[in-house]
């Protein structure tokens, strides 16, 4: 079973070409940061402040579970690093740029 952990509707191109849609669950799985004061960057003569994101810990995602897949953000699955927990492959874009699915899911072990 696929649980889907972020806040949008998934839509997973399949091998046959068909989209299998996932609705989001209602939970979502998110990475804690930090941003912290870092160098300026000059434009001309105005200074613009940048900052250093510090990730911590993954908020909210469930403890694995016996046939349950977690779909997270990539950020979330890469930090896992864990078996049950994937994110969405390849975006898949329509002619006007705007993402409409994507290519399976990915694994991050």
């Amino acid at each position: 079973m696929l649980v889907n952990l972020t806040p949008h509707m998934l839509n997973i191109a399949c091998e046959d070409g068909e989209f299998f849609k996932l609705e989001p669950s209602g939970k979502v799985a998110r990475v804690s940061v930090e941003n912290k004061p870092h160098l300026d960057v000059l434009a001309g003569d105005v200074s613009i402040p940048t900052t250093l994101p510090v990730f911590g810990e993954i908020e909210d995602l469930p403890e694995p579970q016996d046939g349950i897949i977690y779909v997270t953000s990539m950020l979330v699955a890469a930090r896992a690093q864990r078996v049950d927990v994937l994110s969405p492959g390849e975006l898949i874009r329509d002619e006007g740029g705007k993402p409409i699915g994507c290519r399976g899911l990915s694994r991050h072990v």
